[in-house]
């Protein structure tokens, strides 16, 4: 019965971290280009300071997201991996 629990918790994991970043992403860069989209404004209305610094925030999280990917894939080909221990991820030896 433990061997359930161990595989559903593995799975629970999986399903997270699969809509983090498979689905996540790509939908936090859509927010992202509507969010620029309404601080553009249009005609006859004024641009939105709040929309624009919205949808580059958005950017930020995906450009993060996608250079620890990279990081990720990269430092275990070298036989490194990526540490949370911290605030700031780290590659450290296996």
């Amino acid at each position: 019965m433990h061997n359930l629990g161990f595989a559903l918790e593995a799975a629970w994991r999986v399903l997270l971290a699969g809509l983090i970043l498979g689905a996540g992403l790509p939908a936090l860069f859509a927010l992202g280009v509507r969010s620029l989209a309404y601080g553009a404004g249009g005609p006859g209305r004024a641009p939105r300071p709040l929309g624009t610094a919205g949808g580059y925030l958005c950017f930020a999280v995906v450009l993060l997201g996608v250079a620890l990917g990279i990081t990720f894939i990269v430092a275990s080909g070298f036989g490194k991996e990526l540490s949370f221990e911290h605030v700031y991820p780290t590659v450290v030896d296996k």
